[in-house]
């Protein structure tokens, strides 16, 4: 057997479970922190592949082992390796308390409605974006990807975050600072995990499921449950397709360009997306803010004309929903294929603006496909019958990127 060692939130490790053990595998300071058996070898973890193939020669000869890692080794620690190498039915798995329930507790805050989310070795955009989108994140920080990268890129919110480092030591330190305070910061080597919390819906409704926000029912909502000026809303049977093809989830940025009511926008936040609208005109954007709130979703709303205003936007979106337009149309579906790393959807009312925004996609290295949509509701008559009424129809085009047209896009 290999027993699995979870230190918890520096809580010592007993000394029988060591006892016996002829291979001894941590880190240095876990390794430092124990009492290891006369004659155990012992090997503080770096690169995994070599420590898996020595523990492998010990499992061969039936030798007892013992590795020690930080808090619950299951929740995004080695217990996976271990695992996928050696057979879960080889593994004695004693947790201890993660940094993450470690870091909630320190704060006073229950932690079953939170996002998990792991930016250690990975780019740091999917934890960023999920810090967007719901109020209660943990990011398991790495370099590269720490509270000053995550305060960086959050400093247009209204977020705090709380670092947690060194728990459980006599270092240990949670601090609560603003994105701006932390993106100037040197915060050293011994963070264990940041809080990203929406203060205000930190303390969220009794839950039956863990995990972020639930995912709502169904979408495509009906017109009647947004504010809009005379009906300028993408109806419910064209938002339906176009979510479809935009394929908003959490840990990715969609743009709304055009946003009017802001009810494709609302949509994709509801289904866990970061998202940022871009509207022009002023009550556009107070009607946009209005619908957000209404749902309980954040969105990042932006005042200006598409494609000028795009550029300042930072980062890159995954997925574009272009539903304004006019004779600048094809420019601003330029701009947005520019930026999009997977897909971009443009609706349009007029036959005459198609042809140009399918060459703005294929002009973009997008593959593109599309559709005109055509329905007709049913509208009651005096005398209790029914008839079909037609609404307008809407040209739906959308455009897929082809893998070598953006490099280093991540899949």
């Amino acid at each position: 057997m290999i027993t699995v060692v979870g230190t918890g939130a520096g809580a010592p490790v007993d000394a029988r479970v060591t006892a016996g053990a002829e291979l001894v595998v941590g880190g240095r300071r876990h390794l430092d922190a124990v009492r290891l058996p006369e004659g155990a070898e012992r090997i503080v973890l770096g690169p995994l592949a070599p420590a898996l193939d020595t523990i492998g020669k010990y499992v061969a000869e039936e030798r007892p082992v013992v590795v020690l890692a930080s808090g619950d080794p299951g929740f995004f620690g080695i217990v996976r390796a271990l695992a996928e190498r050696f057979g879960p039915e080889r593994l004695d798995v004693r947790p201890g308390v993660s940094s993450v329930a470690a870091a909630f507790a320190r704060t006073g805050l229950t932690w079953e409605d939170a996002v998990v989310v792991s930016a250690h070795g990975r780019d740091p955009r999917t934890a960023v974006n999920l810090c967007r989108s719901h109020p209660k994140v943990a990011v398991l920080t790495g370099p590269g990807a720490g509270p000053a990268e995550l305060g960086a890129a959050l400093r247009d919110t209204a977020r705090v975050l709380v670092v947690a480092s060194a728990l459980g030591s006599a270092e240990e330190r949670v601090e609560r600072v603003t994105p701006a305070e932390a993106a100037v910061r040197d915060w050293g080597a011994a963070v264990s995990v940041v809080l990203c919390l929406d203060e205000a819906r930190a303390l969220g409704p009794v839950r039956t499921v863990a995990g972020g926000a639930v995912r709502p029912a169904g979408w495509a909502l009906d017109e009647a449950e947004f504010d809009h000026r005379d009906s300028m809303i993408t109806k419910f049977e064209v938002r339906a397709l176009a979510l479809a093809r935009l394929g908003p989830r959490p840990g990715e940025l969609v743009w709304d360009v055009g946003a009017g009511s802001g009810s494709v926008a609302v949509e994709c936040a509801r289904l866990g997306a970061a998202v940022t609208a871009v509207e022009k005109t002023p009550d556009g954007v107070e009607r946009v803010r209005a619908n957000a709130a209404a749902h309980g979703v954040d969105v990042r709303v932006v005042h200006g004309s598409a494609p000028d205003v795009l550029a300042g936007l930072a980062e890159d979106p995954d997925a574009v929903f272009v539903g304004g337009g006019g004779r600048g149309l094809p420019a601003v579906v330029t701009a947005c294929a520019r930026r999009a790393r997977r897909t971009v959807v443009v609706a349009m009312a007029a036959l005459d603006r198609v042809p140009a925004a399918r060459t703005a996609l294929t002009d973009a290295g997008f593959s593109c496909d599309g559709v005109l949509l055509q329905s007709s509701r049913l509208a009651p008559l005096p005398g209790d019958v029914t008839r079909l009424a037609a609404t307008n129809p809407v040209f739906l085009l959308w455009g897929v990127r082809l893998p070598a047209h953006k490099e280093g896009v991540d899949e």
